[in-house]
């Protein structure tokens, strides 16, 4: 199999990757040139890397460079790092000509395929994580699932405490939770003239 096949076969995967599996389940359209750029990039510099004749010194500086761009317009959570370490991983595969042709198509097709599974919306749909700020000073755990199992409606996996503050009255607390299915009945309308206590306010999600 020659470099052009592999080389088609990475745009195929690319393609596949961007616009049939990121953009419909993430709807980022600021980081299509961000995946595009980089598989295409790659792709060039190790096929030049592979077939001129330089030292290994050097394409070590080419890949130091490659390594310090950062994404600083805004953060990325840990699956679009997925999705731009396979778009990496596919213009290595398609860029390297010394490699069995098989191979490489076999393992294009694997990082496709785990991708799929592992960001699949199916796959632990009910499953959260998201940071709460309660709307007073909590010390333990175990107090602020109880808080945080009423308020979200969701059985609480974990909790961590990440900050209390004991003059604001908040704590700030990191949750991994599963939400429920049941809807739980709505209190009955309290008197205009009875102030009720708030237990907490929801911070932003992740």
């Amino acid at each position: 199999m020659t470099i052009y096949a592999l080389i088609a076969a990475d745009l195929i995967a690319i393609t596949i990757l961007v616009f049939g599996l990121y953009f419909p389940r993430h709807r980022r359209r600021d980081m299509i040139v961000a995946f595009l750029a980089i598989n295409v990039g790659v792709m060039g510099v190790t096929y030049a890397m592979a077939t001129a004749d330089v030292s290994l010194g050097f394409g070590l500086g080419i890949f130091a460079v490659l390594s310090i761009i950062r994404l600083r317009s805004t953060e990325m959570d840990h699956s679009e790092i997925a999705y731009y370490f396979t778009a990496i991983a596919l213009g290595l595969l398609g860029g390297f000509p010394g490699i069995n042709g098989v191979i490489g198509l076999s393992l294009m097709a694997i990082l496709i395929l785990a991708i799929t599974i592992g960001d699949s919306p199916r796959l632990y749909a009910k499953a959260r994580t998201q940071q709460v700020m309660l709307d007073r000073a909590v010390s333990t755990e175990d107090e602020a699932k109880h808080m945080l199992e009423d308020l979200l409606n969701a059985d609480v996996a974990r909790v961590v405490i990440r900050k209390t503050d004991l003059v604001q009255q908040t704590t700030l607390c990191d949750v991994r939770y599963t939400i429920r299915d049941s809807v739980p009945a709505q209190r009955p309308q309290e008197s205009v003239n009875h102030h009720t206590q708030i237990p907490a306010t929801v911070g932003s999600a992740r």
